[in-house]
């Protein structure tokens, strides 16, 4: 019996414990629902996780909502944005889209709509097609790699952007300084890359990614 496709992922940052459990109790049905009630929190959760969608409330204590997105952006990061608020003048939603949010919800909502603009984002944005490493299988929109043997893995960002660097040229060896170059940008310290494949290996197998001593890496053939 095939497994059933996994629910989207969706991080919610909203500072109102009763919204917040409103939001997850509606929303639970159709994703894998984590909250964040801070900017600073929804920030880490970003770079420590796998979202498909970010529900993000303007008005957040600290860093706000329009923060977290600019800084998302700032960083390369292009998961799609729903802003929730209570500000519903033309200059708050034109600062909000203009700080990169996809889409834009005036507060009080109705949840249905809610549900209509996450389904809407997500046709817009799609988790793409997969890609084949031996008998894993990498979904890069999904930040996932899957196998029939160890079943559904979560990956960071730079996890799945490592694998998928490697996966698009099967035959080369990436030298430490090209990986550096093409997912860690300028500045990054060298051993990064040897934490990360370390990191990779750990969640699947060593054998998804090879060491080709004094040269560098490759994908594998687990």
């Amino acid at each position: 019996m095939a497994e059933p496709e996994p629910r989207p992922t969706l991080l919610a940052v909203e500072d109102d414990p009763r919204l917040a459990a409103l939001l997850e109790e509606v929303l639970a049905e159709q994703y894998q629902v984590t909250l964040a009630s801070t900017g600073e929190a929804a920030l880490q959760a970003v770079r420590d996780g796998d979202f498909d969608v970010l529900v993000v409330d303007r008005l957040l204590p600290g860093v706000s909502g329009v923060d977290v997105v600019q800084r998302l952006r700032a960083d390369g990061d292009g998961t799609p944005v729903l802003m929730l608020t209570a500000l519903g003048t033309v200059a708050d939603r034109v600062e909000g889209l203009d700080a990169g949010a996809d889409d834009y919800l005036v507060k009080p909502f109705d949840f249905e709509e809610l549900q209509a603009r996450l389904r809407a984002l997500l046709r817009v944005h799609p988790s793409g097609p997969s890609i084949e490493v031996g008998s894993w299988e990498l979904f890069p929109g999904r930040r996932m790699i899957t196998s029939p043997f160890f079943g559904r893995v979560a990956l960071t960002p730079r996890e799945t952007a490592l694998i998928e660097l490697l996966a698009a040229e099967p035959d080369r060896i990436f030298s430490r300084a090209a990986i550096l170059r093409h997912v860690f940008g300028a500045g990054a310290w060298p051993g990064t890359v040897d934490t990360y494949v370390h990191g990779i290996r750990r969640k699947t197998e060593r054998a998804v990614i090879e060491t080709v001593r004094g040269q560098g890496y490759r994908i594998g053939e687990p």
